[in-house]
């Protein structure tokens, strides 16, 4: 996109009079990308690779033990002058040769002063093993000959018929799956449990072994070698890897895009044969093992392999979809040319890019995969943290210098030293320095909006929960569910024929009572005092059945809609004494009852809100307006609704025995809602939304500062 390096370099005369060739062992292939070709350099011995475009490789074949680099380069420019590549493209060919372990080079005296110091690879690679530290690898066997001698037999399902028996096999288990999707649900629900550890460890060590084999044999199958197989610490977690950089010489584009989806492939595969075990088999270890492989195959695909913004499968096969070879070296290349030409005006700045369409996709993966990536690393030190909370904070120091102090000392560094910035270096520190001003500006200083949000539910004001005070059988239901009721209005007619033979046999032994006391006053007036206690006490009992006897009608109490889904299903049914018979609800004023989280509590209580708005799911576009709120005090543990919860679809997480009971506490605020202006949204009693709190404007870092003390308070207790 760019001009190319300028031709003659000042430092040609430091390599201009070496003798230098290619190792005798490198094989060379060509390959096509973007309808252009390319040569790529390999090193048999150390399984390397090198990409160089047409114009550098005529140089680069040029190399003897018997010319030097000046006649190599002058013999190269005489026969290609437009494509031959400069002095300055020269000198960091050379060294990236070097570094490839591609160049034989005799004077290994002198060879520090050519290139980079030996000491500064070890450098490199001390602080990209530092960097990967969650992915640490461990080099175990060759599995080259195991390859050639199974390839055979696993070769004949890499192909035509291979296709088709996957499809069939996978399309199969798809249908199992969708026949069998409540179990599966219920059954994601335990897959964390301490008891079922072992079986998905288990299941994640088998499914990725055949993961890396099947890189492996597509590889072998292709014309590749393996040579490399070994564990993987990921995350301090031993799994399986496998070295298939080979793949990169294939000329055909669709067979490393194979390679680097053979994993998936086999993986699935073997997820599909694990569903028809897991269909046809009761629980036990065998099912649940399975199982497991199912989840292991199905998360693990779409998180990383799949990923492209990981450095896994995904992001190899669209390195080769988009035809751009070292995407990540290049994104960040073309990055720093963005910065150079355009902020610190460097006008000599070149981009890798050949095209637009390149330079597009070279913009987009750098910007989002390094934000995903320290998102997910993020992530994984909170995880591990969790568990073992000094390695966790080792990980963060670690973590801390490799991403922050090293890149701020090396840019610092880059400004004050880089030749590239001789004549630009001015330019380049002000504009540096007015862009960290800008962002300090923007997080510490300028206030921007600030709001939160939390779930609730809308309920009506006055609302009454109907119970049957009597035992009794569902006889009739006196009025419709879902109507509106007065108040007095039967709703319910319940039968209890026990109640009415105990009330007949009361009222016969208070008849015998009374004749008794009425005997007793005209002949013998000391029997007087019990019967007139027995008789009193069967008063009372007959009060009391005849409230019961009231009471087998439930009426409304107040004037309202009675809700009570399925109460037809109740009909005919013996209900206990406080059976939840519906809910009274009176339509014409509503609260919105919301649950405010810990993290958001001190929003809640120490900052002044201004205003107040609630939206409810399914017309999230309309405001319901909000006239007032009281903040109920003291910490709550019981959800107004279990829809808030997570076992009826909401945000927070509840005890497995009461999906109404919260595992953390939180405050609950009773939000007066209104309907004026808000015709066209519903208001009912149990439709779920969220109200959001509008705070008064505050900077971002010290929201970001104050969100990271409560998440290492509140998980570590820091």
């Amino acid at each position: 996109m760019s001009a190319p390096l300028q031709t003659f370099s000042e430092s040609w005369y430091r390599i201009a009079n070496q003798r230098i060739s290619l190792r005798p062992g490198v094989v060379v292939r060509r390959q096509n990308y973007r309808g252009e070709r390319w040569i790529v350099l390999e090193n048999p011995f150390s399984n390397q690779f090198f990409r160089l475009r047409p114009g550098a490789y005529e140089f680069v074949a040029r190399l003897r033990p018997d010319r030097t680099v000046q006649e190599a380069w002058q013999q190269c420019l005489d026969r290609f002058p437009d494509d031959a590549p400069g002095q300055e493209a020269v000198i960091q060919l050379l060294s990236q040769l070097y570094f490839a372990n591609l160049l034989h080079y005799e004077n290994a005296a002198d060879s520090a002063q050519l290139f980079e110091r030996y000491t500064k690879r070890k450098q490199r690679e001390l602080r990209a093993t530092l960097t990967n530290l969650m992915f640490m690898r461990f080099p175990l066997l060759d599995p080259d000959q195991f390859l050639l001698r199974t390839l055979p037999w696993v070769g004949k399902l890499i192909s035509p018929f291979g296709v088709v028996l996957w499809l069939a096999v996978v399309g199969w288990a798809l249908k199992l799956v969708a026949d069998n999707v409540p179990a599966l649900r219920n059954q994601a629900q335990s897959v964390l449990d301490p008891g079922n550890l072992p079986l998905l460890y288990a299941g994640l060590i088998f499914i990725k072994t055949l993961h890396e084999f099947g890189h492996a044999w597509f590889c072998r199958k292709f014309g590749g070698e393996v040579h490399v197989m070994g564990v993987l610490l990921m995350i301090f977690t031993p799994v399986p890897y496998m070295d298939a950089t080979s793949s990169w010489g294939f000329r055909s584009r669709w067979k490393r895009i194979l390679v680097g989806g053979a994993g998936m492939i086999v993986e699935i595969f073997v997820a599909a044969i694990a569903t028809f075990i897991w269909a046809n088999t009761s629980p036990g270890t065998l099912h649940n093992l399975c199982y497991n492989m199912m989840f292991v195959a199905s998360v693990s695909t779409v998180v990383f392999n799949l990923n492209p913004l990981l450095r896994f499968d995904g992001y190899y096969m669209l390195s080769d979809l988009l035809e751009i070879p070292n995407l990540t070296q290049r994104a960040n290349k073309h990055l720093r040319h963005l910065a150079e030409r355009y902020l610190f005006g460097l006008k000599k700045s070149e981009s890798p890019a050949n095209r637009f369409k390149e330079a597009f996709w070279l913009t987009v993966f750098g910007s989002t995969s390094g934000v995903y990536r320290v998102i997910v690393f993020a992530g994984v030190l909170l995880v591990v943290a969790d568990k073992f909370l000094l390695l966790g904070i080792l990980m963060a120091v670690v973590c801390l210098i490799s991403w922050v102090t090293v890149p701020v000392c090396k840019f610092i560094n880059y400004l004050a030293t880089s030749p590239r910035l001789e004549r630009q270096r001015v330019r380049a520190v002000t504009v540096s320095a007015a862009l960290l001003a800008v962002v300090l500006l923007c997080l510490q200083v300028i206030p921007f909006p600030y709001h939160f949000r939390a779930p609730g539910v809308l309920q009506a004001r006055l609302r009454t929960e109907l119970v049957n005070d009597v035992t009794g059988r569902i006889a009739a239901l006196k009025a419709k569910p879902g109507s509106r009721v007065t108040a007095g209005q039967p709703l319910i007619e319940l039968e209890n024929p026990e109640l009415a033979l105990e009330f007949a046999d009361t009222s016969a032994r208070f008849e015998e009572a009374n004749a008794r006391l009425l005997q007793a006053m005209q002949e013998t007036i000391a029997n007087l005092k019990p019967l007139h206690s027995r008789l009193a006490t069967l008063t009372n009992r007959l009060t009391k059945l005849e409230t019961d006897r009231a009471a087998l009608v439930i009426r409304a109490r107040h004037d309202g809609v009675w809700i009570a889904p399925g109460i037809q299903d109740y009909v005919g049914r013996w209900v206990p004494r406080g059976t939840r018979l519906g809910l009274l609800a009176d339509p014409g004023a509503f609260e919105f009852t919301a649950t405010v989280s810990q993290d958001d509590a001190d929003a809640l209580f120490g900052k002044k809100i201004p205003g107040a708005e609630v939206r409810l799911f399914g017309q999230a576009g309309t405001v319901v307006p909000v006239a007032r709120w009281k903040v109920i005090p003291g910490e709550q543990h019981t959800l107004p609704s279990a829809a808030l919860g997570w076992r009826g679809g909401g945000e927070l997480p509840v005890a497995e025995d009461d999906p109404r009971k919260t595992l953390e506490p939180f405050f609950e605020v009773a939000a007066d809602v209104t309907s004026t202006g808000t015709s066209d949204v519903a208001l009912f009693h149990g439709r779920a939304g969220k109200i959001r709190f509008d705070l008064e404007p505050e900077p971002l870092l010290p929201r970001w500062i104050r969100r990271l003390q409560q998440l290492l308070q509140k998980r570590y207790q820091l």
